[in-house]
């Protein structure tokens, strides 16, 4: 139960933290008081645009929605607490990871915002692959310039600065050109040696285009890597105009490293020690797994990037996640409205997703593929959603949920075996989060089978990953000298949080064990499927 006169107080006083996160569709805005709880939100809905054949967000887009979520923070701090926000304790910003933001020397940008969400880049992504031994996948920083380099596009000669989306707000708004390690390992691979750039690898990109004669290095265009709880500069006069044009608040304010919503995620989620991960799914589904040790080789099926803090993480991403299970949740729902039994959404996926548990624990002979789009984790460029099964198969409500549950996990834990059993990395603990796990104990028993090891979920993850950012933010000015980032959210943020583990059940393993050897034979079926429709 929040205290409002307290509250009013500490935020009259700058007792609080904001972080400001820029999603794919939505800018939110959370500030966070001292024992690190939401008291407010704010938020502004967005859109990317197809802009030549190219997604985008234009720079005054970025700066209209900026206002937009803070003035709906200010408002929603007037309306609870009768209090004006004239100042906050810290800040930080994260954004969308990756993407292409190149700027000249008069702090111009030079092309459009390319998004993460681009698949331009496939030779530039290959040949950097080959070059440094080391996955580059196309949503990376240094995959669009080299991409550019390729093209033959005369901006780049007159490339003075690149960065990310988090990293261009932060300079908007303290005039420090730096990045948080978590994002600035999007751009360019980190060495968690020295917790900045791979210093022989930025010496073979160099090299790579010395002949072009562009008069820049890479390490000179790139921003200063910093690790969290590192001062990143405060809010500047100009900075506290653009979020705030009334002129409320007030300049002055310390800002933590800006952040990518991976990052931001594995705060938000307590998932920043090593032998820890989370999931994460929705339309897409990704696992990120916080690594003991370098990997043995270089694998297709994992990116690597890095902790706030700079430990390495294993990730593996999946195009397609929940999406077709949600369409056939869709088509029952239609039908029990014709027959006059319509019921709620939420009531509809739990009766579905509570059904499919008394299925076979290999859903009895049925295959289901979630693929809307192309999956690389299996080596398809585009996608067919497909249901089969033979003649012999148990076809019965329970076995079609449940190989349709089971599909929306499939290319993930194809993924995670090259993790946990090629490698032989080992998980302590898993946070699930998303719409998929809302069903009390359905998915988050399945993605135990999945990657056979506990499973957790709970109401830690509060307010996405913007409360993930004000976490952040809280840590650079709160940290004790030498607390890590770990300890500080084991200690003061997550201590006591309720939550809900469950152990793989044996049946559940061999069952979805069977079904994936299934899956992964049926492939060619899929195949098919695409080359002749």
């Amino acid at each position: 139960m929040i205290d409002e006169a307290s509250t009013r107080a500490a935020i009259e006083e700058g007792r609080t933290a904001l972080g400001i996160e820029l999603g794919s569709t939505r800018i939110k805005a959370v500030l966070v008081d001292e024992d690190h709880a939401p008291i407010a939100t704010g938020g502004h809905d967005w859109e990317n645009q197809f802009v030549d054949r190219i997604w985008t967000y234009s720079l005054e887009s970025v700066r209209t929605g900026l206002q937009a979520a803070y003035a709906s923070l200010a408002q929603d701090v007037r309306s609870r607490y009768g209090a004006e926000l004239r100042t906050v304790g810290s800040l930080g910003v994260s954004a969308m990871m990756h993407g292409y933001l190149p700027f000249d020397a008069s702090g111009d940008l030079l092309v459009p915002f390319r998004t993460w969400r681009n698949t331009v880049t496939g030779p530039a992504s290959e040949q950097l692959t080959a070059l440094f031994g080391y996955a580059i996948p196309q949503r990376w920083s240094i995959a669009h310039l080299y991409q550019a380099v390729l093209n033959g596009e005369d901006h780049v000669g007159r490339v003075a600065h690149l960065t990310t989306l988090a990293g261009y707000v932060h300079e908007q708004l303290t005039g420090r050109t730096v990045l948080g390690v978590g994002d600035a390992s999007g751009m360019f691979p980190i060495d968690t040696a020295t917790g900045t750039y791979n210093a022989a690898m930025l010496a073979q990109f160099d090299d790579l285009v010395r002949d072009r004669g562009y008069g820049w290095t890479l390490g000179e265009i790139l921003p200063t890597v910093q690790s969290a709880g590192e001062a990143a500069g405060e809010l500047t006069a100009e900075g506290a105009a653009l979020l705030d044009p009334s002129g409320t608040l007030r300049a002055g304010v310390p800002c933590c490293p800006p952040e990518g919503d991976a990052g931001t995620g594995m705060v938000a989620t307590n998932s920043v020690a090593r032998r820890t991960g989370n999931v994460s799914a929705g339309t897409s589904i990704f696992a990120m797994v916080v690594l003991e040790n370098e990997l043995s080789r270089m694998h297709p099926e994992l990116d690597l990037v890095t902790t706030p803090a700079g430990d390495l993480v294993a990730m593996v991403h999946c195009n397609n996640g929940a999406s077709e299970l949600n369409a056939w949740v869709g088509l029952f729902g239609e039908f029990a409205t014709r027959v006059g039994a319509g019921v709620g959404t939420g009531a509809l996926f739990e009766s579905l997703f509570t059904a499919s548990l008394e299925g076979e624990p290999d859903c009895g002979g049925l295959l289901a593929y979630n693929y809307l789009s192309g999956e690389h984790i299996t080596g398809l460029e585009e996608g067919r959603p497909l249901f089969v099964r033979t003649p012999d198969s148990r076809f019965t409500l329970a076995n079609f949920m449940r190989a349709h549950l089971f599909a929306a996990l499939a290319s993930l834990r194809i993924g995670m075996n090259v993790l946990l059993k090629d490698e032989g990395v080992e998980l302590d603990s898993l946070f699930a989060h998303g719409g998929l796990f809302k069903t009390k104990g359905v998915a988050q028993r399945y993605l135990a089978a999945a990657v056979d090891a506990p499973v957790s979920v709970g109401d830690i993850a509060g307010e996405g990953g913007a409360w993930g950012i004000a976490l952040l933010a809280a840590y650079a000015r709160h940290r004790t000298e030498g607390q890590s980032l770990a300890d500080y959210l084991g200690s003061r943020v997550f201590a006591g949080a309720g939550l809900d583990t469950v152990d793989p059940d044996p049946a559940d393993v061999a069952g979805f064990d069977a079904y994936v050897q299934r899956f992964s034979a049926g492939l060619p079926i899929e195949r098919a499927a695409v080359a002749n429709s």
